[in-house]
C-alpha cells in the first residue's frame, strides 16, 4: 500500500478534501518562478522534510490528479525541484527573472499562435 493510501485512510472525507485543496493550490504555485525564488530565499529547498514532500507532489503528474491543473508549467518546474542543482541556481534573482522572461515569451508565442490557428479555423467556416 503506497505512503498516499495510507494517509487516505486515516482521514476523514472532510480531511482529504481540504488536503486536496491545499496540495492543488501549492503546487499551482510552483508554476511561478518568483515564488520558487522566493522559497530558495528562505532556504526551503535545503530543508531535507520539504524536499521530501515536493518528491511526494509527483503523483499529481498522473492523468487523475492532473485534470485538476490549471497551469501545467508547475509539473514542469516540480520536475526540476527534484534536480539539487537547480534547487541551488533558483536562488539566484537573475536565474530566476531569466526563467520568468522565458515563461512568459512562451505564453506569448502560444497565445499569438493560437489566436492565429483559431483565425484560421474561421477562414474555413465561411
Amino acid at each position: 500500500m503506497s505512503h498516499f493510501n495510507s494517509l487516505q485512510n486515516l482521514e476523514s472525507d472532510e480531511q482529504q478534501r481540504m488536503r486536496f485543496q491545499v496540495e492543488l493550490e501549492f503546487i499551482q504555485c510552483l508554476s511561478n518562478p518568483n515564488y520558487l525564488h522566493f522559497l530558495a530565499q528562505r532556504d526551503y529547498f535545503k530543508d531535507p522534510a520539504f524536499v521530501n514532500y515536493l518528491n511526494y507532489l509527483q503523483y499529481w503528474k498522473k492523468p487523475e490528479y492532473a485534470k485538476f491543473i490549471k497551469y501545467p508549467m508547475c509539473l514542469y518546474f516540480l520536475d526540476l525541484l527534484q534536480s539539487e542543482e537547480f534547487r541551488r541556481k533558483i536562488v539566484s534573482a537573475q536565474c530566476c527573472k531569466f526563467i520568468d522572461d522565458q515563461s512568459i515569451l512562451l505564453w506569448q508565442h502560444y497565445s499569438r499562435r493560437r489566436t492565429r490557428t483559431l483565425a484560421d479555423k474561421g477562414k474555413f467556416k465561411q
